[in-house]
């Protein structure tokens, strides 16, 4: 999709986490408070994307390996040999969960953490993406599954926003207000161990219980700790790592280079200690940046953003040996055979002379100006035949649909 049309008023995806419209949502809690969303407000629960039987099935046949599968105790992560094992014959790889080694620490209350979901259980794969063309912003999903009365990790906050989904049993949930508003990458939460500690035990903004269905969102920063209660409780934690005004600043950091005066060396001898002697040199400095800042033009630092963007997600995967045969089928592709744009593959459409551009994640493709309409037609989304495409005859939109397929770009409807 195009950015003007990525996160469109519903946001599906996105509404299914959360108990207000996704316009009140984007203005009063995104990056800013914690909001609690009760399955009774919810339009249905979670358990079509993960179960407890399909934690079983991915400890005990996936061959599941480090680090898709980690196990914490009472705040401590565990070493890894003490829940995986090789294989045996013919998959001797050292790291391989042991379901074994995973029911004995479990047993002894540890916590079970499934990391990357997003890309080993296909309907949390496809809800991921789907929530990422919400967001506009990268998101990867764990699930933890505690046994009774266990607490996984310590009072801690993170550095990127979560969803908490309640999959299965119950879990007791404290949340409380930063000590650090808007933690960076950077500014991990054992750096302030104490002031988080301290602030864990006053009065909580949420103290609640999540039970199967409930959501929880926590922008990045906020302080939280959880316990099961009288059953083993799963539950997924999507974490959305947002694009930041900081991410912005680096990039536009990365147009200094066109400025001659700040590519050009300090003064020969110069003493750094010197604070009256390097005074002189930090103004100039900060002045040609200014200047530098001043002239950039706002789409450079943009593409930059949305280049990192696209490589940091995935479009919607192509089956290798489905699509070779839908190839090998593309004679038969006619006016009236029904066609969609790939889902969550961005791409930017321009016309620079006679030829039209789409500027995909992995390649641009080149078509002759006539087909703009078109091309713009599909990138819109929706399902839609060659012949009912704009701007051309009923040869060339089937010819021009060919191509896009052949390329990766458009998909038949599943």
């Amino acid at each position: 999709m195009t950015d003007p049309e990525r996160g469109s008023s519903s946001r599906p995806a996105l509404s299914r986490c959360i108990s207000v419209p996704a316009d009140e949502f984007a203005a009063r809690y995104w990056g800013s408070q914690p909001l609690l969303s009760p399955a009774a407000e919810l339009d249905r629960g979670f358990d079509d994307l993960f179960s407890v039987a399909a934690v079983d099935e991915l400890i005990t046949r996936r061959g599941v390996r480090t680090p898709f599968i980690r196990m914490a105790n009472e705040g401590s992560v565990l070493a890894a040999s003490s829940y995986t094992a090789p294989g045996g014959f013919g998959a001797e790889i050292a790291d391989q969960v042991s379901s074994d080694k995973v029911l004995a620490e479990f047993a002894g209350g540890a916590t079970i953490v499934l990391q990357g979901l997003h890309r080993l259980w296909p309907p949390i794969i496809d809800f991921t993406r789907e929530l990422i063309d919400d967001l506009g912003h990268p998101a990867q999903v764990n699930a933890y599954v505690t046994p009774p009365s266990s607490q996984g990790f310590d009072a801690h906050y993170d550095t990127h926003d979560v969803f908490v989904l309640q999959v299965s049993g119950e879990k007791h949930w404290r949340i409380h207000a930063p000590v650090l508003v808007d933690p960076l990458r950077s500014q991990p939460w054992d750096r302030h161990r104490g002031a988080v500690a301290r602030a864990a035990t006053g009065e909580p903004v949420i103290d609640a219980v999540l039970r199967p269905g409930d959501a929880l969102y926590l922008p990045r920063g906020w302080i939280h700790s959880a316990t099961a209660l009288g059953a083993t409780s799963v539950h997924l934690t999507v974490g959305m790592a947002a694009y930041t005004r900081a991410d912005l600043v680096d990039t536009l950091l990365g147009e200094v280079g066109d400025n001659a005066a700040l590519r050009g060396s300090l003064p020969l001898g110069i003493d750094l200690r010197d604070t009256e002697a390097i005074a002189p040199v930090v103004a100039q400095t900060i002045q040609a940046l200014i200047e530098t800042l001043q002239q950039t033009d706002a789409s450079r630092p943009a593409a930059v953003l949305a280049d990192r963007f696209d490589a940091a997600t995935r479009a919607e995967p192509i089956a290798p040996l489905s699509t070779l045969e839908a190839l090998a089928a593309l004679a038969t592709l006619d006016a009236s055979t029904p066609v969609r744009w790939r889902a969550s593959l961005p791409v930017r459409v321009t016309t620079i002379d006679d030829r039209v551009r789409i500027v995909g994640r992995a390649k641009t493709l080149s078509l002759p100006v006539e087909a703009e309409p078109a091309v713009r037609r599909l990138v819109a989304g929706g399902v839609v035949a060659p012949g009912e495409l704009p701007g051309l005859d009923t040869e060339s939109a089937v010819v021009v649909v060919r191509r896009l397929v052949r390329e990766g770009f458009v998909v038949a409807p599943a």
